[in-house]
């Protein structure tokens, strides 16, 4: 599994990339209400919007750590948002993404490189 400072995650298996936030993240947000996730089909570029997630506290945008297709949508949060607070880093995933560039997720931190991140905040 890899992370942003945005605190999504990826876990690459093959050349999909499965995103969600992080555990810190869901914490971060609260009771989540609401989350739309994107359309199967969908091209993003790392950085760009991918999915939304409402809280009691806040909305807030779910960046694409990687680039590719949306080849799935996660669409039971739809019916279960409060998954995102549940399993954050397993059921409570937004997207698989099929890898343009498999070198990008290189570039993103492995779990002791996020932890670390983390204590600085």
């Amino acid at each position: 599994m890899r992370f942003t400072k945005d605190h999504e995650w990826v876990e690459v298996s093959g050349d999909v990339a499965t995103i969600g936030i992080t555990a810190y993240a869901a914490e971060q947000l609260g009771d989540v209400v609401f989350v739309e996730v994107p359309d199967v089909g969908k091209s993003v570029s790392a950085g760009d919007g991918l999915a939304v997630v409402e809280s009691v506290k806040a909305a807030s945008d779910v960046y694409a750590p990687v680039s590719g297709e949306v080849v799935e949508a996660n669409g039971a949060l739809g019916e279960s948002p409060d998954t995102v607070n549940a399993a954050p880093e397993a059921a409570g995933w937004f997207a698989k993404v099929r890898l343009s560039d498999p070198a990008e997720v290189d570039k993103l931190m492995d779990r002791p490189a996020y932890e670390a991140f983390l204590a600085t905040l």
